[in-house]
């Protein structure tokens, strides 16, 4: 079992990385903007369960190899850059839809929850920084001498994706009321969705130009 220190102190670590807005908040937003405040909030949970993913690849071992080679980092930032772009193209050519959207209450595009989820478990699981930072500090908080140095690292890694949860929902729930101002104005509403649909495209972007230090 995780000693309580170890477990406060790298909660307090997983906090600072959470509440400070990364990408997953700007995706949040963006999706909240562009599709919807439910959309949104199913994308949050499939961006935790993508990082929980990347716990469980650092716990038996991906993570190392990640952090070890370049290459490596570079085909996961560079297939979660592709994604984001991709979903930023899509909510960017239906932005004019989201009149009509929201008085139907229906999602922007025709996303089924199951569709929502996979869009953000993708976003979060390609995320090279997330894993890169599990991956040099998670060891740093395991007790060797306790035993199941894996399951240990399972334990201290949900921290990450529970506050991630908690907060980047937060965002989301924030996002989708402002959306619901610009719902007044189909002109308004329109330039939301753009303005969302660029965030995530210059996201994409951001992350793909994002080097590393070897």
């Amino acid at each position: 079992m995780v000693s309580s220190a170890h477990l406060a102190s790298f909660a307090g670590l997983a906090f600072l990385l959470v509440i400070v807005p990364g990408p997953s908040v700007l995706f949040t937003i963006g999706r909240a903007l562009t599709a919807g405040r439910r959309t949104a909030l199913v994308t949050v949970l499939g961006n935790s369960i993508g990082v929980y993913g990347q716990v469980i690849a650092v716990a038996f071992g991906l993570g190392a190899v990640v952090a070890a080679s370049a290459a490596v980092f570079t085909a996961i930032k560079l297939v979660g850059a592709a994604y984001l772009v991709y979903l930023g193209v899509q909510a960017f050519r239906h932005r004019g839809a989201l009149q009509a959207a929201f008085h139907t209450e229906q999602d922007m595009n025709p996303h089924s929850p199951a569709a929502a989820l996979r869009d953000g478990f993708v976003v979060g699981a390609a995320n090279p920084k997330t894993i890169v930072f599990l991956a040099a500090l998670l060891p740093q908080f395991v007790d060797t001498t306790r035993g199941s140095v894996p399951q240990q690292m399972l334990i201290l890694g949900l921290c990450i994706p529970v506050f991630g949860l908690i907060f980047d929902s937060l965002w989301a729930l924030v996002a989708g009321s402002a959306r619901s101002w610009f719902a007044r104005s189909p002109r308004r509403l329109a330039a939301v969705g753009g303005t969302g649909s660029l965030v995530m495209i210059g996201l994409g972007a951001s992350l793909a130009l994002t080097g590393r230090r070897d």
